[in-house]
């Protein structure tokens, strides 16, 4: 039998419209010729002639934040608090053994953007798969919000999930989950429509902040869920970059399918 590996992330690149301004990475490339002469300067009395081709290393300098590209969202990021009043774990603290379990799909192209995802739908599209959620299992929402990636659109495509729908996951012992879209929530302009005609905070930022009440992880900017071919029967590994006390952490998650 062999494994199937389908990588779920986005690159992190330069300057895409992907995100809010204040957010959007910059990389300043150091090629092979600017690394031959940092390597003079290491090593006194070397000749740019003696290195293999005249060239040196490459390598990069970036500036972005912990949220760029496909991350994993500690419950440091949502509260200072979790579990109704316990201390919010940091991504350095997320325990590991939440981070590569059996993964469960759930399709929701067929909504709009904007629309909620609520706990009848989730509800719905288990009994659909025929799928009984198990604790610790990794929950993937699938929108088709990532085929607008690389463009301004991508910040208000797709569905989104809600405190309840959360709510839903992590009473049944859910850990971790994710989504192929900016925001696990709505995306931000819908919610703040919202709030602006109704007056009424619990619509900001509700899926987020119902890990206070049960703390919990979630994966943004995931893609290519579509290549897993399968609602469940495959595991997910998403290790993040340990990075002390922050709110989240770059991670590569990968679907490993049996076949």
């Amino acid at each position: 039998m062999g494994k199937r590996f389908i990588d779920l992330s986005i690159a992190i690149e330069a300057s895409l419209p992907c995100d809010p301004p204040m957010m959007i990475p910059r990389i300043d490339y150091v090629d092979h010729t600017a690394g031959a002469t940092q390597m003079l300067d290491f090593f006194p009395g070397i000749k740019r002639e003696q290195l293999p081709g005249g060239l040196g290393w490459a390598l990069e300098f970036i500036n972005l934040t912990t949220h760029s590209g496909t991350h994993l969202d500690a419950p440091y990021h949502y509260h200072p608090t979790q579990d109704q009043g316990k201390r919010a774990l940091t991504i350095d603290e997320v325990p590991l053994d939440w981070c590569m379990n059996d993964g469960v799909l759930l399709d929701f192209r067929h909504k709009g953007d904007g629309e909620r995802i609520t706990a009848a739908d989730v509800q719905k599209e288990l009994d659909r798969i025929g799928y009984e959620l198990k604790p610790l299992d990794i929950v993937l929402v699938q929108t088709g919000a990532d085929a607008a990636w690389g463009t301004a659109e991508y910040l208000v495509k797709g569905p989104g999930m809600t405190r309840e729908s959360t709510l839903f996951l992590t009473e049944r012992g859910i850990k971790v989950v994710g989504i192929d879209a900016w925001s696990w929530d709505r995306p931000l302009p819908f919610l703040a429509r919202e709030f602006k005609d109704k007056g009424d905070p619990k619509v900001i930022w509700e899926a987020h902040f119902a890990g206070i009440e049960m703390g919990y992880c979630h994966m943004e900017k995931l893609s290519n869920l579509a290549a897993i071919g399968r609602p469940h029967g495959f595991t997910v590994c998403c290790f993040p970059v340990k990075i002390k006390g922050a709110s989240a952490g770059w991670c590569r998650p990968v679907a490993i399918v049996n076949e």
